[in-house]
């Protein structure tokens, strides 16, 4: 506790809270809702090319080809990489906390 006239310091708890909430996607609107689910594609990278369901990695889609598609074979080249058809950005960072009137006390 701090004595009279004596400014407190801030702690690293309150500073790495502070650096958190600058640097982390929160709030945002509709805009940072649709930034946080991965923008218009979504985060799942690969497209089954038989169903169409999203996988996030090759090995989590050559799973779903083992559990889904037994008879077919499995081949990652004939899964579309929707990442790349997006331009390969996903994310735009529309929903950081904060603005350009920043109070530094």
């Amino acid at each position: 506790m701090g004595g009279k006239a004596k400014p407190t310091k801030h702690t690293s708890a309150e500073l790495a809270k502070k650096a958190a909430d600058a640097l982390t996607n929160k709030g945002g609107g509709s805009a940072g809702m649709k930034d946080r689910a991965g923008g218009s594609v979504g985060h799942s990278k690969y497209k089954c090319n038989i169903c169409m369901q999203a996988a996030p990695d090759p090995k989590s889609m050559q799973m779903h080809f083992e559990a889904k598609h037994p008879k077919e074979t499995f081949s990652l080249e004939k899964c579309s990489d929707v990442h790349a058809a997006a331009g390969g950005v996903t994310t735009q960072g529309v929903a950081v906390r904060g603005g350009i009137k920043k109070h530094h006390n």
